[in-house]
């Protein structure tokens, strides 16, 4: 999968594969695309663990989760974060759903979401927040691309119910 297979949101294409960790309550899982395969799921990239607009977002997933297993839909959040710092995240905030670790940025980057960014007049590269939405087939039906935190979550629940 190339960057650009990502940027033709009206052509669904197949999630990538990928075998990582993730943190879920307090505990570390092992996860690949084989395991979420026949379930529809969502996963955000997001940039950094207990940052305010990352938490927020996270918050804002977690207090609709019922919404979300409703519709069939299990939530993951995606950051190059460590383990460790994903463990703090979910015990602080009480996050209720797994988030994947991808410290080489293997996913992220395979989803288009490790790009240059510029803050102050300096680039770097870092993570671009954005949202895929993928059904049991594993073919991604509706990407968020470059996404703002306020009102993310309630357009995302808007698309579902449509």
């Amino acid at each position: 999968m190339t960057k650009s297979d990502y940027n033709k949101e009206t052509d669904p294409q197949k999630f990538p594969s990928f075998n990582l960790m993730a943190a879920h309550t307090d505990k570390e899982i092992s996860i690949s695309e084989k395991e979420l395969k026949a379930q529809k799921f969502l996963v955000y990239t997001y940039p950094k663990d207990l940052t305010s607009g990352c938490t927020k977002e996270t918050n804002e997933f977690s207090s609709n989760l019922d919404f979300f297993t409703a519709n069939g839909i299990a939530i993951y959040g995606l950051s190059k974060d460590s383990i460790k710092s994903h463990l703090k995240f979910i015990d602080k905030e009480k996050i209720p759903f797994p988030l994947i670790s991808d410290p080489d940025c293997t996913l992220i980057k395979a989803l288009g979401c490790w790009v240059k960014k510029s803050m102050y007049g300096k680039e770097y590269m870092g993570i671009s927040r954005s949202t895929f939405l993928v059904n049991q087939s594993l073919q991604v039906n509706k990407i968020w691309r470059n996404v703002k935190v306020k009102d993310h979550v309630s357009n995302v629940m808007a698309e579902i119910s449509t």
